[in-house]
Parts: C-alpha cells; sequence; structure tokens
C-alpha cells in the first residue's frame, strides 16, 4: 500500500481530536510531523511524528507530500498559500478563509501548481446528514417547500479563544465556525441558491463576535431554506425540519462522534466505533401511493469521518474525486461574505454577483 506521509500545523483540539486518530488509523497515512510551538503533548500518542517549531519550519524540513492546515482561520490564506508554494498537496479547516477572495486565491494557486486543496467539511459524515440525504432521495416528501438547519449551543459564556471571539478579526464568530457547516449541508442538498437575507449578530453583546445567525436562503420554484444557530439554546430543536408536498421529515442533531473522540474514544479504520443509538431520532410522516398517510419513527445509522480521509487516500492514489475541493467551496465562502453584507444593510441580497 502506498504510504502518504502528512504534517500537521497544530496539535490543539482540532489536531488530538479531528485529524491526528484518523491519520494514524489509516493504514494509507503515516503523521511524519507535527507543529507545535512550545510543548511536546504529541509525543505520547505519536512518537513517530518529528515534532516543529514553526509551520515554516516544518515545510522547509519535513519529509511530507500533504499537509493539514488546522490553525486559526486567520492564518488559514497565509500557511495553505505556504504549503502549495512548496509543492505539498493541502487539506485545510473550515472555515475554508475569512473571505471568498481569499479562497479564489489559493484555488488558483492549486490549480497553477497541480495540487489539491480540499476543506475539511467533516459534517458531511455525521449520522445525522447521511439520514437526510436518503430520506430526501427517496422522494416521499415529494416536491420540497420549506427546509431548516440548525446547529444549537448553549454557551453563554465567551470562549477564551480569541480568534473566534474577537470581533475586530475577520473570520471570528459563529457564522464561519458553524455557519460553515450549515451552508456546506444546505449546498450539498439545494446547490447554490439564487438570494439570501440574514441577521448575524452577538447575543452576549458587541463586545463579542457573533454568536448567532439566521440566514434565509431562496431557491428556485419558492423553495425556502433558513439556516440558524444560536449559544443560547438550552433545550435542543430538531436539528432538520423539511416540509414536502407530500409530507414532512424532523431530523436530531445525534451525531456522537466529537463528543465521543473528546471522551477518549479513537476510530477503528473500516469498522463502527461510535456508539449505537438507543431510540429513534427521527419522523417521517408523508401520504404513500395508497394515499394513505404513514408516520414512521426512523433511526440514522452510525457516520464516520474516516470517511473524508479514505476519500482523501482514493484520490491521491487511484485519482478518485476529491472530497469537498477548494473549488466547490468557494461557493459557500461567497454565501458568507453575502450574509454579513445582508446583516449589515438590512436587505436582500441577489447572489447573481458574487
Amino acid at each position: 500500500m502506498q504510504l502518504v506521509k502528512v504534517g500537521l500545523c497544530a496539535f490543539g483540539m482540532s489536531g488530538k481530536i479531528f485529524h491526528a486518530p484518523f491519520i494514524k488509523e489509516h493504514p494509507g497515512f503515516f503523521l511524519s510531523a507535527i507543529v507545535e510551538r512550545t510543548k511536546n503533548d504529541s509525543k505520547a500518542d505519536y512518537p513517530d511524528a518529528e515534532i516543529f517549531r514553526s509551520v515554516e519550519q516544518m515545510l522547509a524540513n519535513a519529509d511530507i507530500d500533504l499537509v493539514v492546515v488546522n490553525t486559526p482561520v486567520q492564518t488559514h490564506f497565509e500557511y495553505v498559500k505556504l504549503a502549495l508554494e512548496a509543492g505539498k498537496n493541502v487539506i485545510v479547516e473550515k472555515p475554508f478563509t475569512v473571505n471568498s477572495a481569499e479562497s479564489e486565491k489559493l484555488v488558483e494557486i492549486a490549480a497553477n501548481k497541480n495540487l489539491f486543496l480540499s476543506v475539511y467539511q467533516n459534517r458531511r459524515f455525521d449520522r445525522d446528514f447521511l439520514q437526510v440525504k436518503n430520506v430526501l432521495d427517496s422522494g416521499k416528501l415529494g416536491n420540497l417547500k420549506e427546509a431548516e438547519i440548525r446547529f444549537d449551543r448553549f454557551r453563554p459564556e465567551p470562549s477564551s479563544k480569541e480568534h473566534k471571539e474577537n470581533p475586530d478579526l475577520p473570520g471570528s464568530g459563529a457564522l464561519h465556525d458553524l455557519g460553515s457547516h450549515l451552508i456546506d449541508q444546505a449546498t450539498q442538498l439545494f446547490g447554490f441558491p439564487e438570494k439570501l437575507f440574514a441577521d448575524v449578530f452577538s447575543m452576549k453583546g458587541s463586545k463579542f463576535a457573533n454568536d448567532y445567525f439566521e440566514i434565509i436562503l431562496y431557491y428556485k420554484k419558492n423553495l425556502r431554506v433558513r439556516l440558524k444557530s444560536s449559544v443560547f439554546s438550552k433545550e435542543a430543536h430538531n436539528a432538520y425540519i423539511f416540509h414536502g408536498e407530500k409530507g414532512s421529515f424532523l431530523q436530531e442533531r445525534t451525531d456522537s462522534q466529537e463528543a465521543e473522540l473528546v471522551a477518549g474514544a479513537r476510530p477503528i479504520f473500516n469498522e463502527i466505533w461510535t456508539k449505537s443509538l438507543f431510540e429513534p431520532d427521527g419522523i417521517l410522516t408523508f401520504i404513500n401511493e395508497n394515499s394513505d398517510t404513514e408516520r414512521i419513527l426512523t433511526s440514522s445509522e452510525a457516520g464516520d469521518y474516516m470517511q473524508y480521509y479514505d476519500e482523501i487516500y482514493e484520490h491521491i492514489v487511484f485519482g478518485a474525486a476529491l472530497p469537498s475541493p477548494g473549488t466547490q467551496i468557494i461557493q459557500n465562502m461567497k454565501i458568507i461574505d453575502a450574509a454579513l453584507e445582508s446583516a449589515e444593510k438590512e436587505k436582500v441580497i441577489d447572489l447573481k454577483n458574487f
């Protein structure tokens, strides 16, 4: 098996939880280098990885084929550009960059150097989103009229991470952080919208980055898609709500991969490693071919973030489709740009101008 050598640009939560365990477990990858500016925390679990004190030092000296840029979003443009110019293929954490202009420039550099650039949109592999895709693909709802996707939390206290909480830093706040997931899921399901209207602000106060957003996406045939997130949601809502001409589907946000990884679980290649559901997590109500109403309690099947890395490997070795390529995620960044403009101007934004 061809071995792909990987360099990880940071060993904070993202590196420890979402990347290093999957790289280590996948037989096609070798975690060759890790950037830790002052510590050596990675040595306990990844003793074979060489530690570097800066991204620049790693790019100049490490034996790597692929770089994972998982630093704060404000540094994504700089570090992805450095990695591409060093001749490395790149995975970059979401959000891709702070705006679409930066994303477009990086995609152009990657194309000119014949390198790939993929954005780590791991929520495509959440069990709840995979179930949504299955239900919509079944056609049981008929032509869709309305959809809502939410990602709510109860975090009334400000984050200690300045790059996420400082409103003066581009890319800070919930719209970039969680909005990049919801927007990606919406565009995966429905494509690029025609127009949008957005409400984006900080419920904690103007001293902090936005922690609330509501975006209405306007599609053809009068389809409306609402994306929403709040940090003042103590009681959980249905994360996905779909209404069509023939029925409705409600789906809870039940994927536990992040929580289990934080608690110490580790992925197992080609095996289900997450806990099973104990009860149904969705409700499907629709009119069947006999004009009778059916109401079914549905249960989603396990997702696996390993699939993202497996698709990366298949692309490198066999030329399979690249997961969430930068060329595709530019569209998501344009929606974020437009949402910020809409909130500032309090108007509907025509996306033909983006």
